[in-house]
C-alpha cells in the first residue's frame, strides 16, 4: 500500500488519508470544495463547490501518477438534489471517461458543504 498525501488539496480533516494506491487501484477519501492553502470553502454555489471538489480529486490524481481518464468509479454526495443538474454540468468537464458513478443524497455534509466527491482510479505502475 502507497500513501498517497499532496499539499495540492486539502489536508484530511480528521483521522483519514487523502488516498491509497493499492493494486494499481488509486482509492481516495472524498473531496469537498475547501481550498488546499487556506482550508476556506471556495465558495456558497454549488457551481463553485463542485469545480473545487474536481480540482482537489484531480490533485490526488496527479499525486498518484494517473488522471481524470483513468477514473472507473466514483461517488458523489449531495446535500440538496436539486442540485443534481448543476452538478452534472460540473462534473462532466473533468470526469470525461464517464466513469461508473453513484450519487446520493445526504442529510449533511462536512462544514454544511454541498456536495463531495470520491473516486476510485486505475495508476499504471
Amino acid at each position: 500500500m502507497k500513501v498517497i498525501a499532496t499539499n495540492q488539496a486539502p489536508a484530511a480533516i480528521g483521522p483519514y488519508s487523502q488516498g491509497y494506491v493499492v493494486n494499481g487501484l488509486l482509492f481516495t477519501s472524498g473531496q469537498v470544495a475547501l481550498l488546499p492553502e487556506s482550508g476556506a470553502v471556495a465558495g456558497e454555489s454549488i457551481e463553485a463547490q463542485a469545480e473545487q471538489c474536481c480540482k482537489n480529486i484531480g490533485a490526488l490524481l496527479a499525486a498518484a501518477g494517473t488522471g481524470f481518464d483513468k477514473v472507473i468509479k466514483t461517488t458523489c454526495f449531495l446535500a440538496d438534489m436539486g442540485d443534481f443538474a448543476v452538478f452534472n454540468a460540473i462534473y462532466e468537464k473533468y470526469f470525461v471517461s464517464k466513469p461508473a458513478r453513484s450519487c446520493v443524497a445526504v442529510k449533511t455534509l462536512p462544514k454544511n458543504l454541498l456536495c463531495e466527491i470520491e473516486a476510485i482510479a486505475v495508476v499504471e505502475e
